[in-house]
């Protein structure tokens, strides 16, 4: 059992077991087609291995569980730790983790929005942090890196007001300053490695994690590396800074922790620049033990440009796909090793540990999803962990655009203690009619409050456009979403009704306090002449299997659905040749970043044809009418085109469903409506947030 008195589960709420995870009398969950209740546990594999503590050189860990250093974008314009920092990096402790990194700590002023600790007034900030979660008993590592430009020449042309040449610096410096970097410059880089060390130190830091990517992996890499002094040819001079930081920050602080995060050049593919390939990875991790470091970390290699090489998205890379690097690194060092990696479930975790690739785990994404993952593996609750999908929109994505990190289906994520579950002072009645990702969220969030919870589902099973949303190219993890919503709702105790179409004279009927309306949408009809031919199918009914292209086929629509949807035919129907017709200049505009290049790559090995700034003005027999954008030149006009075809799929977007609430209205009865039929479309994001923006209203 866990040692306070309340526990959290799931999210930032404080119930007592009654409350919480035990389920209510003539509480009933239907699964699809099967009509029975599901079991709250299954039986599943010893977790006890994850729960172990770890003693490391001068550090001991309570479980094998640690949150590896993320760029989340909290921190103050300084560098300093802001209130949005502790606040987030306390709840991951609260939850139960033993080990935080804090991702990216310069030890000088630099234009990244990163922490930094540069001078002495910086480490109140940084020990008010490790005060937060020396609370839980979670230890504390800051991640030292130094990027790859010449961060002062940067600074003090932006500090003039030259941003055009500040930005020119920047982008040279960024594929040559590791090759014109001066020793001396890098010896006094050390000498702020050292000072930083020792304001840590005063702060009240645990570890220190060497980042061993960036300027240190670039120096260590025979692909970037094509220095001719001492830090550059051989293996030894190659990795001469990363031996000396690692002196340094022993000469700052003789009693940290040191933690190195070890970047592998993976192979078959070949991703990854910076760092090292595993034969010299594991020469180098031998001198770094006997150099003083205590415990490793060991991860993929960056500088490819796209964050999903090193946090990959799901289907875009096997799960726990450095286990063998980890492995080798384990087998050479005689100091605990951890690691990342598409962990997606904690038997995962417990089998990379018990089979010896490595002494504990990192989880970034999976604890940005549900911050009480340890206390649940601790609980034995794992069945109720938030499964994250790897779809990296909230999180990878908000990197690369310099936003705070979050999560499409946590959405307390950046409002820690602020947005939280709070016990109804007294039980309403409430009902839920829907049950896509909005009205799951909003009945799993009331019934945790307290409230009597009913959700009202037309269809044989639960999940809304989840259920489509699973079936194109590398989204089938996003399934495990819908099984845990379905064992969660069980959990908080709500009845669920499915194959019961509601309407508001009968849930009037019901006498509910309240009705939260999450009807969802339906595939947007197009006013195309045309539209109405035999041959044309929308994209919902194919990605449902209830419809099927056939020969030359042209999917309208070049959004997310529509490309996605096209991607499925491409690789499903091989037959068939795809094509995609978009009125806008971009396909998949609204796609993460860090999967679009995934999914551009597949439309060329298949040759999908692209056909941007082209909009559809007539659907004939055995062809299309379009009109294209000629964007050689300034002009507005456009060319018609005519591109032949057998099968047209409709993908132009998506309509708020329809439902009538008068009579509830007339009843007074409070109304309230989210996701995609809340006037405007919702990607999972919003439906989430405000689904449980509502329960908690």
């Amino acid at each position: 059992m866990l040692n306070h008195p309340l526990l959290i589960y799931g999210d930032n709420v404080q119930v007592s077991h009654d409350q919480g995870l035990r389920p209510r009398k003539n509480t009933t969950v239907m699964h699809k087609k099967s009509h029975r209740h599901i079991p709250l546990k299954e039986e599943r594999m010893s977790l006890t291995t994850l729960m172990n503590p770890l003693e490391i050189n001068h550090m001991q860990l309570k479980n094998r569980i640690m949150f590896p250093p993320m760029t989340t974008g909290y921190e103050a314009r300084d560098g300093s730790i802001t209130q949005q920092s502790i606040n987030f990096y306390r709840r991951v402790a609260q939850g139960g983790a033993s080990y935080i990194v804090l991702g990216d700590v310069a030890p000088v002023y630099t234009i990244s929005p990163t922490p930094k600790l540069v001078t002495d007034e910086q480490i109140p900030s940084f020990a008010a942090l490790a005060d937060a979660l020396h609370e839980f008993d979670c230890k504390l590592g800051i991640q030292v890196f130094h990027p790859e430009y010449d961060t002062v020449a940067v600074a003090e042309l932006f500090r003039q007001g030259d941003m055009a040449g500040a930005r020119a610096k920047l982008h040279h410096d960024m594929s040559h300053y590791i090759n014109e970097v001066s020793a001396q410059r890098l010896g006094e880089i050390l000498d702020s490695i050292k000072a930083l060390a020792a304001r840590a130190t005063k702060a009240g830091v645990d570890a220190i994690e060497v980042h061993g990517d960036r300027l240190i992996g670039s120096l260590c890499s025979t692909l970037i590396n094509q220095r001719t002094d001492e830090y550059g040819g051989s293996f030894e001079n190659r990795t001469r800074f990363a031996r000396a930081v690692v002196h340094a920050i022993r000469e700052g602080s003789p009693d940290i922790c040191i933690d190195y995060k070890l970047p592998i050049v993976t192979e078959n593919p070949q991703i990854g620049r910076g760092g090292l390939f595993i034969d010299e990875a594991v020469k180098l991790a031998k001198l770094l033990e006997e150099d003083g470091v205590d415990t490793f970390h060991v991860a993929q290699a960056n500088h490819t440009g796209n964050l999903n090489d090193t946090i990959p998205a799901m289907g875009t890379r096997p799960a726990c796909f450095m286990e063998p690097y980890a492995r080798r690194i384990k087998e050479a060092v005689s100091v605990p090793v951890s690691t990342v990696g598409r962990i997606l479930t904690p038997e995962q975790g417990a089998e990379l540990i018990e089979s010896g690739a490595c002494d504990y785990i990192g989880l970034g994404r999976p604890m940005l999803c549900d911050p009480d993952y340890a206390n649940k593996v601790a609980e034995n609750q794992t069945e109720l962990i938030r499964p994250c999908m790897m779809c990296n929109r909230g999180c990878t994505d908000a990197i690369a655009s310099r936003r705070f990190i979050s999560c499409v289906l946590n959405a307390e994520g950046g409002y820690e203690y602020q947005r939280t579950i709070q016990p109804v002072k007294q039980q309403r009645n409430i009902i839920v009619v829907g049950g896509g990702p909005a009205g799951m969220e909003a009945a799993r969030v009331a019934a945790l409050r307290g409230n009597h919870v009913t959700l009202f589902e037309q269809s044989d099973h639960l999940g809304g456009q989840l259920g489509i949303a699973c079936t194109p190219p590398r989204k089938k993890e996003m399934s495990r979403v819908v099984a845990w919503y379905s064992r969660s709702l069980e959990a908080a105790g709500v009845e669920v009704k499915l194959n019961t179409a509601a309407d508001a004279k009968m849930l009037v009927g019901q006498s509910p306090d309240e009705v939260i309306v999450a009807v969802g949408g339906r595939n947007a009809e197009p006013h195309i002449e045309g539209a109405d031919l035999p041959h044309v199918i929308s994209a919902w009914n194919l990605l449902a299997g209830n419809a099927a292209p056939t020969g030359r086929t042209i999917v309208i629509g070049g959004g997310l659905v529509g490309a996605e949807t096209a991607e499925f035919i491409a690789q499903n129907h091989p037959d068939c040749e795809v094509s995609i017709v978009e009125m806008t200049g971009q396909i998949a505009a609204e796609e993460s970043s860090t999967i679009k290049p995934v999914m551009m790559q597949d439309f060329a090995d298949h040759k999908v044809a692209l056909y941007t700034d082209t909009k559809v003005e007539r659907i004939e027999p055995g062809q299309i009418i379009a009109s294209r954008k000629n964007t050689d030149d300034d002009s507005s006009e456009s060319t018609q085109i005519t591109l032949p075809c057998d099968s047209v799929v409709m993908a132009i977007g998506t309509m708020p469903a329809e439902f009538d609430v008068s009579a509830l209205e007339s009843a007074n009865i409070t109304v309230r409506r989210i996701g995609d039929c809340n006037g405007k479309t919702a990607d999972i994001d919003r439906a989430v947030e405000e689904g449980y923006l509502a329960a908690t209203a």
